[in-house]
């Protein structure tokens, strides 16, 4: 039997489900995202899509990372947050996922606020503190979907580049 097709959609699979993880705080979007490709390039023994394009994935990954953790972090203690606005965020995002969309909107806020209440700051700071670490998600996402985004269309560039060499 020929396991070519399920492979495949496995790796598109990943793909879609790390798409859908850039903007999910759960789900770890990016790392997804670069397993389908690594799953794509194992299929093709890594001609079209080459150890160094892997390498490349790999490093787009890794920032990609980088920037998730970074971002929130930088945007809370841009407007004065401390470490429990962040981790009050963090639990908030988690949380939100509960209530659709809305909690995927409010939830950091709201749960920065809470942290930052809980350290004995005034409700003016707690304020600024949730509209930094909201911020922060809010830019980390947009560079997280960049990031994958930039992945996707390096392998569709390989491929199309492949299939133009063999043409000609």
């Amino acid at each position: 039997m020929d396991w070519t097709i399920l492979w495949w959609l496995l790796a598109g699979l990943l793909v879609i489900a790390g798409l859908a993880g850039t903007v999910i705080p759960a789900l770890p979007g990016v790392p997804l995202v670069f397993a389908g490709l690594f799953v794509g390039a194992w299929i093709g023994h890594f001609e079209t899509i080459s150890w160094i394009t892997v390498s490349v994935l790999a490093l787009l990954a890794v920032i990609a990372w980088a920037v998730d953790f970074l971002a929130g972090a930088f945007g809370a203690r841009y407007l004065g947050a401390s470490s429990r606005a962040f981790w009050g965020a963090t639990f908030g995002a988690i949380a939100g996922l509960f209530f659709g969309l809305p909690g995927i909107l409010l939830g950091p806020f709201i749960g920065a606020v809470f942290g930052e209440l809980s350290g004995g700051s005034d409700i003016l700071q707690s304020g600024r503190a949730g509209v930094g670490a909201w911020l922060g998600m809010v830019v980390a996402t947009a560079a997280k979907l960049a990031i994958a985004f930039l992945m996707i269309g390096l392998v569709i560039f390989r491929l199309g580049f492949d299939q133009i060499s063999r043409a000609g």
